[in-house]
């Protein structure tokens, strides 16, 4: 049975279990974008590979229709940060960096992922800027444990992004407007997860959440604009992005990425 914990949805075992059904045919449909994503490849193209995995699957795009959005993922190239529209007209280059946002109903419950590629050869510090989004993600799903506070999240993918950024020698732009969030018996839930802040707020952790990990880093500014279509959002410099998400559940025995692959 789903109970509330302080507005925040709470699973059962089996519940999380159905939730990583969902995860893998999302994390199927990334591979398959994945694996076509190449020069001379449109994003509309993607979105179809994307969306024949999902129904061969028995599931259900999570995007496509949500709120009139038009697609079953969200294809943001370069400058784009998130919810870029797909589309035939938009063919892929070489250097090239690719967001691909994700998700899936099946059986009720939702999985949603994002993955960065690189388009043929990319620039070291678009590289660089992927590998560093995604090494904060990975930071941030490590605290998704029962007893931790949601910031403590938030604060572990803002440490390892500075960390990153030292480290390579770059200046990362952590978007604050958009961030993870409860995830389930909807796509969208309580809490908002921001990328970065100080540990020890928010609702406390507990066993049978779901929380949705997703950072977006930019190579120059963290301000953000949105396109006329009312979806893109771009940076405000022209600057590139990347955006990395995995669907993860808090269990007894520690965070479960629900969005990975089967491997």
């Amino acid at each position: 049975m789903l109970r509330r914990g302080k507005g925040i949805e709470l699973k059962s075992r089996g519940e999380i279990e159905a939730m990583r059904a969902a995860g893998l045919v999302v994390a199927r449909a990334l591979a398959a974008v994945s694996a076509q994503a190449r020069p001379g490849v449109s994003t509309g193209e993607l979105d179809e590979v994307a969306e024949q995995v999902i129904r061969d699957a028995g599931a259900v795009p999570s995007f496509k229709g949500y709120h009139g959005f038009p697609a079953s993922i969200c294809a943001s190239v370069n400058e784009k940060v998130v919810h870029g529209i797909p589309a035939r007209t938009e063919v892929l280059a070489e250097g090239d960096l690719l967001s691909v946002d994700c998700g899936a109903i099946l059986d009720g419950w939702h999985g949603d992922s994002a993955v960065t590629l690189a388009i043929g050869e990319v620039s070291p510090k678009d590289r660089a800027l992927s590998a560093a989004t995604e090494r904060s993600m990975w930071a941030g799903i490590e605290q998704v444990r029962a007893g931790n506070r949601l910031t403590d999240i938030s604060h572990a993918v803002e440490t390892a992004a500075r960390s990153a950024a030292a480290a390579d020698g770059l200046e990362y732009g952590i978007i604050a407007e958009y961030g993870g969030h409860g995830i389930g018996s909807q796509m969208h839930m309580e809490p908002f997860l921001p990328n970065l802040g100080k540990p020890g707020k928010g609702p406390k952790l507990r066993v049978g959440m779901a929380i949705a990990v997703e950072p977006m880093l930019t190579l120059g500014t963290a301000e953000t604009e949105e396109l006329d279509d009312g979806w893109t959002v771009v940076t405000a410099d022209g600057s590139r992005a990347a955006h990395w998400e995995h669907t993860v559940a808090i269990t007894e025995d520690g965070p479960w990425v629900l969005t990975a692959a089967e491997e």
